[in-house]
Parts: structure tokens; C-alpha cells; sequence
């Protein structure tokens, strides 16, 4: 019955945040269950098995991440390239301000338990989804299809990029976002019209050199 308790939960949930905080992505659960004072197999009791917790912390946080990525993907007014640019900035400010818990998800448990595993992947590809669909629903990408290839692209283009960003940070923030920016606009170009510019620009670079 006290698994049932979210107060409980919640509070659960706070200490394992406080000790991957301040231990690391490696932290032990033993660690997590002294710091919330109890014991291993009674953390455990509260969320069914160790992944159970791995879970209940994917779901608090990468959904909260989503949902602060949410209002910059379709904020008014604001063109995709703008858009864009605020959603990656805010993305990259979530991860290097929270490296450890984000290393825990995407890297300690991940690589722990296959289900675990399985559950931040369809987290992230429902992201995907949600990305292709506005694209195709603002006519920024008319064919459907390859809006959801480009919404998905672009969501593990932007995480893995981010994942490579945390080992870097000689890299200059602006760098990373501009430089996804740019591939981002690039793709969103229709293909009829790349198609007719690289020709084009064949002929006039092929004509200057015969000058």
C-alpha cells in the first residue's frame, strides 16, 4: 500500500535527484535509499524493482524536458529557423544544467535494463512524432511522410549532438545551436526547389570557369 502513496513517491524521487546530484550518474541505490532513510529493498517496495525507479525518474524528467521544449516548437509568431533556435538553446540549458541526471537516464540505466531503455526511446520518438506532425500541419513539410522522417531526424540529431556537447565544452554553446540551426534549414528546403538550385549553380560556377 505505501508504494500506492505518491507523497511518498515523490518524496523518493526527491532524494534519488539530490544524491545523483551531488554522487554522479554511478551512484549506488543503496546511496539513494540511506539518503532517503530507508532501506534498498524497501525503495524498492515503493516502485516494484529497481526498474520501476529508473522509470518513475524518466518519466519526472524527461517529460518535464518535453514539456519545456513544447512552447518554443510552437510558440506564435515565430518562424521554424527562430523557433528552432529557442528550442535547442532551451534543450542544451536543461541538459548541461542537470549533466548528471541526464547521464544517469541515457547512460546508467539505459544501459542497465532493456526496458528502461525501451521507455526513454518511445519517450523521445513521441517527440519525433509531435515534431513531424506540426511540420506537416504548418505545411513547412506538405508530405506527411517526410515530415515525420525530418520530425524524427531532427529530435536524435539534436539529442545526440547534445550527448557529444557535454563531453566538449571547450565547444561554445551558440556554436552547437547555430550549427543545428543551420542543417535543420537546410533540410527543410522542399526538394524540388534544391534540386533546381544545384544545377543552376553547377552551370554558373562551370560558365565563370570557361571566362
Amino acid at each position: 500500500m505505501s508504494g500506492r502513496d505518491p507523497d511518498r513517491r515523490r518524496a523518493l524521487l526527491d532524494a534519488a535527484d539530490r544524491v545523483i546530484l551531488t554522487q554522479g550518474p554511478e551512484v549506488s541505490m543503496a546511496a539513494i535509499a540511506a539518503e532517503a532513510g530507508i532501506t534498498k529493498p524497501i525503495l524498492y517496495r515503493h516502485f516494484g524493482d529497481k526498474s520501476g525507479l529508473y522509470q518513475a525518474l524518466a518519466d519526472r524528467h524527461v517529460r518535464k524536458v518535453i514539456a519545456q521544449l513544447r512552447p518554443e516548437l510552437v510558440a506564435p509568431g515565430a518562424d521554424l529557423r527562430g523557433r528552432a533556435r529557442a528550442t535547442i538553446g532551451v534543450y542544451l540549458d536543461l541538459i548541461s544544467a542537470n549533466r548528471n541526471l541526464y547521464r544517469f537516464l541515457f547512460h546508467r540505466a539505459s544501459a542497465e535494463d532493456s526496458r528502461i531503455r525501451s521507455h526513454m526511446t518511445a519517450l523521445v520518438r513521441g517527440l519525433g512524432e509531435e515534431l513531424g506532425g506540426l511540420l506537416a500541419g504548418e505545411r513547412a513539410v506538405p508530405d506527411p511522410v517526410r515530415a515525420q522522417v525530418l520530425g524524427h531526424a531532427f529530435v536524435g540529431m539534436v539529442q545526440t549532438t547534445g550527448d557529444w556537447w557535454l563531453e566538449h565544452p571547450e565547444v561554445e554553446r551558440v556554436q552547437v545551436v547555430e550549427g543545428l540551426v543551420e542543417v535543420i534549414a537546410a533540410a527543410l528546403v522542399p526538394p524540388a526547389v534544391a534540386g533546381a538550385v544545384g544545377p543552376r549553380s553547377g552551370r554558373a560556377s562551370r560558365a565563370a570557369g570557361r571566362g
